[in-house]
């Protein structure tokens, strides 16, 4: 049987550069929520949550018709020469978009349940914006933003049903261990399907028992720096 490894590097390579991207997005947008007030909030945060609930082909779907060749993005890459459709980036928009309801919704909750007297402190001490957000709300923050990578990164690996749609399944390309698992079981190599699997779930427990430890660290120093 000749196994190819290369799932693994895609789907590595497309989780952390989704986890990444999450990240950033989905604090800035669970920050920008936390503070904002107007007429638009529910509509923006249904809309922000919405890939959650929705099914993972709804999802490539929707994305197909962003990036596909008669989408507006889609049309609009091509006249730069280029298409996202089956291509590696596909895979990493897919895996974007599913995990960032988990980052966006568990961060804005750990933002929403800092004290506002710690923040005001930091302002009258004449703190910018930027400093008491990243020096004050962000480290209390921390086991929220951590709980919410941790679930992005998760959902972004085992993400199947959108990156199919989107990226389909090219073999040193756009196949990632879900996928490979899926095709691998329907051509009925259940011993090749079952070694994906043990694959995925070493390196799930990996990258979660690292970040774990990592979080952990920053929050009990999070916590020793602002405890009174």
């Amino acid at each position: 049987m000749n196994f190819d490894i290369s799932p693994v590097f895609i789907s590595v390579k497309t989780s952390i550069t989704a986890t990444v991207i999450t990240f950033f997005i989905g604090i800035f947008a669970a920050r920008f929520m936390s503070n904002y007030k107007g007429k638009l909030k529910n509509i923006l945060d249904t809309v922000f949550t919405l890939p959650l609930v929705l099914p993972p082909t709804v999802v490539g779907y929707l994305l197909l018709l962003l990036f596909g060749k008669n989408g507006p993005l889609g049309q609009f890459l091509i006249k730069f020469e280029y298409t996202i459709i089956f291509s590696w980036p596909a895979t990493v928009i897919a895996a974007t978009v599913v995990a960032f309801p988990l980052m966006y919704r568990t961060s804005r909750g750990a933002f929403e349940q800092i004290e506002t007297n710690v923040v005001n402190a930091a302002r009258t001490l004449g703190a910018s914006e930027w400093k008491i957000f990243y020096k004050v709300i962000l480290p209390l923050a921390l086991p929220g933003v951590a709980s919410g990578t941790l679930l992005s990164f998760a959902r972004a690996l085992g993400e199947f049903g959108a990156t199919l749609m989107i990226a389909g399944d090219i073999p040193n390309r756009t196949q990632t261990i879900p996928v490979a698992i899926y095709f691998a079981a329907e051509d009925g190599n259940m011993n090749e399907a079952l070694i994906w699997v043990i694959i995925i779930v070493i390196i799930s427990m990996i990258v979660i028992f690292s970040m774990n430890i990592w979080f952990q660290k920053g929050t009990k120093k999070a916590r020793k720096k602002y405890s009174y």
